[in-house]
């Protein structure tokens, strides 16, 4: 059976200086002792939440991608973390997935947090990305997709004999503050518990730019709910390995997935 090794790295961030983040995240990466196989950074991880991508976003050519490419092989991991990126005159905040042999998947946002403007500067995206690592199935999401169950409920197609499960694993890369972390530890068990999947939130911690705390929070939590890992306010990495024969043992004792609701998602 296999099993899947993750490193899930809460920091906090310099805010708006590239340079530093990705240095300070480096030596971080490096001076894992464990072996591991995924290592997940926060979102917007080389510049903080920031609402100034016209002067700090960076094309998939720039610096930042190539430093993940980078990291990436030299320590044999996929690495993924989320970044402001400029593309045909539009700016996304992007979940970037990079292998190690350079190759590299990517998830827009799809849910932009309005009550910060990121609406107005950045520009949604319209497709969600799964990627594949050893057998293993695990979408790909963004901090404030996390409030929106219907984006990462598992689906079927309506004519499908069988309701497989479309993922085994839902990563949450977050900037989420600190006064609302009772709904980002609610929702990380919720979306594992409907979904019946692992969900590893990683959130940063210390205090940003504009004067708003976040108290971290990174989750680990297993198919039925359960906490495996969490802690507050600390810089921290966690290093675990999930398995897989125990999700398709919860799924095959209790298939509550096969009874869902038909549906289509319109873009």
């Amino acid at each position: 059976m296999s099993s899947l090794t993750l490193s899930l790295v809460q920091t906090s961030l310099f805010w708006e200086n590239k340079q530093a983040n990705l240095n300070m995240l480096e030596e971080k990466i490096m001076g894992i002792k464990e072996k591991t196989e995924i290592v997940i950074l926060p979102e917007m991880f080389s510049t903080g939440f920031s609402m100034k991508p016209e002067s700090l976003a960076e094309s998939m050519d720039g610096e930042t991608v190539n430093w993940m490419k980078r990291v990436s092989a030299n320590r044999k991991i996929v690495l993924t973390g989320s970044v402001m990126i400029s593309e045909e005159g539009n700016f996304y905040n992007r979940l970037i997935w990079v292998l190690p042999n350079g190759q590299l998947g990517y998830y827009d946002k799809r849910h932009l947090f309005a009550y910060g403007e990121e609406d107005k500067h950045y520009s949604p995206g319209q497709k969600r990305f799964i990627a594949s690592v050893k057998g293993w199935k695990i979408l790909l999401l963004v901090c404030y997709d996390l409030r929106f169950p219907v984006w990462s409920r598992q689906q079927s197609p309506i004519d499908a004999v069988e309701r497989n499960p479309e993922y085994d694993l839902i990563i949450y890369v977050a900037n989420w503050p600190e006064r609302r972390n009772h709904a980002w530890k609610t929702l990380l068990q919720a979306r594992a518990i409907e979904n019946q999947c692992y969900v590893a939130g990683v959130n940063r911690v210390g205090e940003d730019g504009t004067g708003i705390v976040h108290s971290g929070d990174s989750m680990l939590v297993g198919p039925l709910g359960e906490v495996i890992f969490s802690e507050a306010n600390n810089e921290t990495i966690f290093t675990h390995t999930i398995q897989r024969e125990d999700l398709d043992a919860i799924r095959n004792k209790l298939p509550f997935l096969k009874d869902g609701d038909d549906f289509i998602i319109q873009h």
